[in-house]
C-alpha cells in the first residue's frame, strides 16, 4: 500500500507538470502565431519602404536629369549672351570710333571758323589805312 500511496503520488506530480508544460506549449503556440503575424507585417513594412525607396530614387534620377539638361541649357545661353556682348562691344567700339572721328572733323570745322572770325574781327579793327 505504501507503493500504491507513493505511485499515486508521483502520478500526481506527472499529471500537474504534464498540465504545466501543456499551458507553455499553448503560450508557446500562441506567443509563436504572434511572431508570424508581427514578421508578416515587418515583411510588408520592408517591402512597402523598398518600393518608396526605388520611386524616390527614380524621381532622383529624373530630377537630376532635368537639371543637366537646364545646365546644358543654360550653358548654351550663356554662349549665346557672350557672342552677344562681345558683338555689342565691336558695335559699339566702331560707332565711338565713328562720332570720335565726326567730332575731331566738327572741332576742326570750328577751329577753321575760329580763325577766320578772328581774322575778320582783327581786320575790322584795323584802321583802314593800315
Amino acid at each position: 500500500m505504501a507503493g500504491d500511496e507513493e505511485l499515486e503520488r508521483r502520478v500526481s506530480a506527472l499529471e500537474g507538470e504534464v498540465r504545466a508544460l501543456g499551458e507553455r506549449v499553448r503560450h508557446s503556440e500562441h506567443d509563436a502565431a504572434a511572431a508570424r503575424v508581427l514578421a508578416g507585417g515587418a515583411d510588408r513594412d520592408v517591402a512597402e519602404i523598398r518600393s518608396e525607396i526605388r520611386e524616390f530614387r527614380s524621381q532622383n534620377n529624373r530630377v537630376l536629369n532635368a537639371m543637366r539638361a537646364d545646365l546644358a541649357d543654360v550653358r548654351v545661353d550663356l554662349t549665346d549672351v557672350r557672342a552677344d556682348v562681345r558683338d555689342l562691344r565691336e558695335h559699339v567700339d566702331r560707332g565711338f570710333a565713328s562720332m570720335r572721328g565726326a567730332l575731331d572733323a566738327t572741332a576742326a570745322g570750328q577751329e577753321r571758323i575760329a580763325g577766320m572770325l578772328s581774322r575778320l574781327v582783327d581786320e575790322q579793327e584795323r584802321p583802314a589805312g593800315e
